[in-house]
């Protein structure tokens, strides 16, 4: 065998036309959820439970025990607080009024028959009170307004057609005094360029007349021509 291998006819070339290898994509975000972990399994797929090693919690540095000035009470034992019954002596309290209750002389018990026996039912007529009923202001009927059921205006209720009778009118009936209409001298005569084709129309005005001057400019008298003198560089002379 010789030292080149030979590979076939194929060599590198540009393609012919776009590839999936030549494009950019957004990688592996699109891909299928994974069937391994925790989080984000494929739920088509069997999920075997996962287990976490949590982080070691911070030590509570707390006292396990009283320190050398905590004093134990002289009740408190390993048991708890002592149960012997301990008493205390108050003074007497001065503002506490006397019980006053009444005694055996206060009861009545022969008056209680009705009361604890059977008897027969009794009534008992008193005067009329005409205090209480004359304090009690109670409205009268002409007190309340009632809405009105006529005319086109009721809440809640359907009128019928209503109709109004107006006074008789005077204009262009046999009422009117036709003596108190304008005569034709009451209407002015219409401009007939108003509704026509108006001609032109020139106005005539007083002759213009040239403008005056009141201002002292001298006369033929004070100008002196043979005093004039000429020089080469004037325009006077030919």
């Amino acid at each position: 065998m010789g030292s080149e291998v030979w590979v076939g006819t194929w060599r590198p070339h540009r393609p012919r036309g776009p590839i999936e290898a030549l494009i950019r994509g957004p990688g592996p975000k699109y891909k299928l959820p994974p069937n391994t972990g925790y989080i984000l399994h494929d739920p088509s797929r069997p999920r075997a439970p996962a287990f976490s090693f949590g982080s070691r919690r911070p030590l509570q540095h707390t006292s396990c025990g009283p320190g050398p000035s905590h004093l134990i009470p002289a009740r408190m034992t390993v048991r708890g607080t002592d149960g012997t019954p301990a008493f205390s002596i108050y003074g007497r309290l001065s503002h506490t009024a006397p019980f006053r209750t009444p005694g055996p002389g206060r009861y009545y018990p022969e008056l209680t028959g009705s009361a604890i026996y059977p008897s027969a039912p009794r009534h008992t007529i008193a005067s009329r009170n005409w205090g209480i009923v004359s304090k009690q202001q109670t409205p009268g009927p002409g007190s309340y307004t009632v809405p009105s059921l006529l005319g086109p205006r009721v809440i809640g209720k359907v009128s019928a057609p209503t109709y109004s009778i107006n006074g008789r009118n005077a204009v262009d009936s046999f009422f009117e005094d036709l003596s108190k209409t304008p005569g034709p001298s009451a209407y002015h005569v219409v401009n007939p360029g108003i509704y026509k084709t108006r001609a032109p129309q020139f106005t005539m005005r007083a002759r213009t007349s040239a403008p005056q001057d009141s201002t002292q400019n001298p006369g033929p008298a004070a100008y002196s021509v043979d005093e004039v003198v000429w020089s080469p560089g004037s325009r006077g002379g030919g």
